[in-house]
Order: C-alpha cells, then structure tokens, then sequence
C-alpha cells in the first residue's frame, strides 16, 4: 500500500492511500509521527468493520505501507538532513532548495526525478556503508 504523506497549508500534515480502490484511509496530526498514527488508527478500525460485518478485509491493508513523502513533509521527518548541503550535493541552487521544502515555489517533474534518483542513491550507499 502506497501512503502519501503531505504538509498542508495550515501546518498539519495529512496521511493517506494512493492506490487501493477498495477503501481510502486518512491520518492527519500536528506531526508526521501523529498523521501516521492516525492513519494506522483507521486502518485498524476499517479492519475491525470488515470483520465485524463479515466482510473481507482488503489485502491492501494488510500490506505494510510504503510512504511517499512531499518535500516538506520528508524534511521535515528527516529533520537531521541539512538542506543546504543536501543541495549542494545533487547540484541545486540552496536557496531554491529551501524553497521547495517550503511548498512556495513549482518543482519540475526532471527536478523531483533528480531529487529522488539521488535519495535512492544514497539510500544504496547506506546499505552497503559498514562503520569500523
């Protein structure tokens, strides 16, 4: 099951299925962690409607979720990352990076692909990383 993860306009953030026809699941909070709570809050209780009617419960929300996260809300999650050198590193602008984890200005579809190519990177690199 993909989850998007977003920030709203006021602040709060906002959790929710992408995929699945057969049930849409929300979580909103002050936080991602209280969004994502929320979210598997409903997922829980979608499940016990099902079975208390007899029904079958989705193999979706038996899935364990993948999270897609919005710019905002993956800086924000991963609070330790600096955006400046973050930037830097894939070859953005810092200040124009700033202003994507904003929300107050248009990402390209080539500049999400880049952003993403180099998470996917890095998470690579992660794996393979052994500390002596």
């Amino acid at each position: 099951m993909l989850v998007a993860i977003e920030k709203q306009s006021d602040g709060t953030y906002i959790a929710y299925n992408k995929e699945s026809e057969d049930f849409t699941a929300l979580g909103s909070g002050d936080t991602i962690a209280e969004a994502k709570e929320d979210f598997f809050n409903s997922i829980e209780e979608m499940k016990e409607v099902y079975q208390e009617s007899g029904d079958e419960v989705p193999a979706a929300m038996m899935e364990k979720p993948t999270f897609k996260f919005d710019l905002a809300s993956f800086f924000e999650y991963y609070s330790f990352i600096n955006v400046t050198a973050f930037a830097k590193m894939i070859g953005i602008n810092g200040s124009l990076m700033r202003q994507y984890k904003k929300g107050n200005t248009y990402i390209s579809d080539a500049q999400l692909q880049k952003i993403q190519t180099f998470v996917n990177n890095m998470g690579t690199d992660f794996q393979g990383l052994r500390l002596v």
